[in-house]
């Protein structure tokens, strides 16, 4: 993934953005302003997919939580999806893991299966049997039904 580069999917009102291996100072605004031009489309549920990521620091964190706040402020619900235990401890440690729900992969985030007992709603709805596009999307998620 080029540097500012962060890919969208979309099924229905459901969109999934992409993250790269790193997150941290250097693209964090970036991150940001992706999120919440991904949030002014008025998502139903927001996933943060961070499977690539192995690193994220404190500005990183705070790109999410910004984002995190905005989704939460229009009723969009904001899903992280993060398997590496590196990046799921300093969420931990941070307590942003209680506010925001995780998931240990995209698949468990879609269908609704947040990491233990934490957040997380039921399953996307908008998932089977979507077309998975929308006007002016960046590209459509493949159908897992």
């Amino acid at each position: 993934m080029s540097a500012g580069s962060y890919p969208v999917r979309w099924a229905g009102r459901l969109a999934v953005v992409m993250m790269p291996a790193e997150i941290d100072v250097a693209n964090a605004r970036a991150i940001l302003d992706k999120l919440l031009s991904v949030l002014d489309r008025e998502p139903v549920t927001l996933i943060v997919d961070m499977t690539a990521t192995t690193f994220c620091d404190s500005a990183g964190m705070n790109a999410v939580l910004r984002a995190y706040k905005r989704a939460s402020a229009a009723g969009t619900e904001l899903r992280l999806v993060m398997p590496a235990p590196a990046v799921r401890r300093v969420f931990t440690v941070t307590g942003l893991d209680r506010l925001i729900g995780t998931y240990p992969s995209l698949a468990a985030s879609l269908a609704g299966r947040p990491a233990g007992e934490r957040r997380g709603g039921g399953p996307v709805t908008a998932w089977p049997g979507s077309t998975g596009t929308e006007p002016g999307t960046d590209e459509p998620l493949p159908d897992h039904s």
